[in-house]
């Protein structure tokens, strides 16, 4: 019968762990270097935070999508609310006072943010109707209210693309056509943001440059000072050395990870918009993130350790693999189809991003749509930001699948670069 200390007893197998991955952590935490390189993570997410907090806090100017807030004829009566009495907006002869003297001009401020976005009817297939009733009003024939040849006077219609596999939304005269741009740019550009810092801040920024810096010298510093001998010495194989460095590692950047993406959701959950004290939908994109962002450490753990096997100035290797997934990740902004991206991994670690969001977020798309029409007009304040930071996974899948194979793929990703790393290591002379 084998013993409880048996080489392979899982006893002794945690112990060597252990052992390995607290080494490793007593060494990098007694390093000014590590501290540097976590306070500049933490320096950098918070700029992007405070541009953030800024745009919050700052009022959005109201902006007049329809103009009915101007006055053409020089009556005194704004547009919008001629139409709404049926009056001619450019007959200064034609207003409501002929109507009723006691109907008096309207501030023009009122016509300014006056037919919202029916946002509870965005599905594909639903209708916005005319909530300030100058189309219903307006003197023009039926078939003029009625632009968008669906039957229905006075509305405004989502359908799918079955083209494009996007959404297409087509209005009616005067619906919805001058939606609260504050309401609008200031959800829009809290989606975007986060979307932003999550893929820049804690995908890129975040995900490589602790690797870079940290993981790169796991095995080459202790081959280079010469107290990889000391480890090699005890029972232990070389590729368990290699597993239980990175774990150590691990162990050091996944808490800080975590901490990072908890701060900023109380942050933006505390200021984000919202009809309540705090947002609590958001915590799940967060969770996304987070992690995402600790498979791309996985990952990129895994590959730069590799490369300080594979050389002693690994890090030389690194930095270029660093610039290509930068470059990926703009292509992923621009072109998140783009076939190139399944050769990065922050084209997968971006993707299981967008998809979480899409389930997270499912009215996005909609939102997107509805932001950059505008009202027919031009496209409302955010709209275009959104635009560029939430993107399709782009493989054709479903959110929900899209999101289990960019796990699954930085997964394998991982272990490939532990297997060549372990036998390079393993086939290493020490000096």
């Amino acid at each position: 019968m084998q013993s409880n200390d048996s080489p392979m007893s899982p006893k002794r197998f945690d112990r060597k762990a252990a052992a390995v991955a607290e080494f490793t952590m007593k060494q990098y935490t007694k390093r000014i270097s590590t501290w540097v390189i976590l306070s500049v993570g933490l320096l950098a997410v918070s700029i992007i935070m405070l541009f953030y907090f800024d745009t919050m806090l700052r009022e959005i100017e109201a902006v007049d999508n329809d103009y009915d807030s101007f006055d053409p004829d020089g009556d005194g009566y704004p547009s919008g609310q001629e139409r709404l009495y049926g009056t001619d907006p450019y007959f200064s002869e034609s207003h409501p006072g002929k109507i009723d003297p006691s109907i008096l001009p309207d501030d023009p401020s009122k016509w300014i943010n006056e037919d919202d976005i029916d946002w509870d009817a965005l599905v594909v297939g639903s209708v916005g109707y005319d909530d300030d009733g100058d189309c219903r009003n307006a003197p023009i024939a039926p078939s003029a209210q009625d632009g968008n040849r669906d039957g229905i006077a006075c509305n405004v219609r989502i359908n799918e693309n079955q083209f494009s596999g996007g959404y297409t939304i087509r209005g009616d005269g005067y619906v919805d056509e001058d939606p609260d741009d504050e309401i609008y740019a200031k959800e829009a550009i809290h989606r975007a943001t986060i979307l932003a810092l999550g893929k820049f801040g804690f995908v890129f920024l975040i995900g490589i440059f602790l690797p870079l810096f940290m993981a790169t010298g796991l095995i080459r510093d202790e081959m280079e000072s010469g107290t990889m001998h000391f480890l090699i010495a005890k029972p232990i194989r070389r590729a368990e050395i290699f597993l239980y460095r990175l774990l150590g590692f691990l162990a050091i950047t996944y808490p800080y990870v975590i901490v990072m993406s908890l701060l900023c959701a109380i942050l933006f959950g505390f200021s984000g918009p919202s009809d309540s004290v705090f947002r609590l939908s958001d915590i799940g994109i967060w969770m996304v993130i987070a992690f995402a962002t600790l498979l791309a450490i996985l990952v990129y753990g895994m590959m730069f350790s590799m490369f300080g096997v594979l050389w002693k100035h690994g890090i030389i290797l690194a930095i270029p693999v660093a610039a290509w997934e930068l470059a990926m990740m703009f292509v992923s902004l621009w072109e998140p189809e783009a076939s190139v991206l399944r050769f990065s991994v922050l084209g997968w670690a971006t993707m299981i991003i967008d998809a979480g969001a899409l389930m997270l977020w499912p009215d996005m798309e909609y939102m997107i749509e509805v932001g950059m029409w505008g009202g027919g007009m031009a496209p409302l304040q955010g709209a275009e930001q959104l635009m560029v930071f939430s993107s399709n996974p782009g493989l054709g899948l479903s959110n929900f699948s899209s999101f289990i194979v960019g796990s699954v793929v930085l997964l394998i990703q991982a272990l490939a670069f532990w297997f060549v790393g372990s036998a390079l290591f393993s086939s290493k002379e020490v000096a």
